[in-house]
């Protein structure tokens, strides 16, 4: 993040977006410098207009959350509702789990 964070700020500066210049933001940035990376960026921006992925990107739609599911009405009948597991069925559900487990390490 922090290398396109350097070309942006670059980019804002009104500096050219080049290895040398997005290498001293990072290095005054107090940032180890990748120089792979940083050539893989420089290249990566080549041509493109910065500017107007930046308002692309800022008019994209924002992904709304759905709303939650409405909760389970409880059942009005007692002998509707399932019955709790025993201890002697939880004992058997973790001893089956268990074996399971155990075929993973052989």
């Amino acid at each position: 993040m922090e290398y396109i964070y350097a070309a942006l700020l670059l980019h804002k500066a009104g500096k050219a977006i080049k290895e040398e210049n997005v290498k001293a933001v990072l290095n005054a940035a107090g940032i180890a410098v990748d120089d792979a990376r940083v050539k893989a960026m420089v290249a990566a921006l080549e041509g493109i207009n910065i500017e107007e992925a930046i308002s692309k990107a800022a008019a994209a739609p924002v992904a709304v959350a759905a709303p939650a599911a409405p909760a389970a009405a409880a059942p009005a009948d007692a002998a509707a509702a399932p019955a709790a597991p025993t201890k002697e069925e939880k004992k058997e559900e973790e001893e089956s789990g268990m074996a399971g487990l155990g075929a993973l390490f052989g």
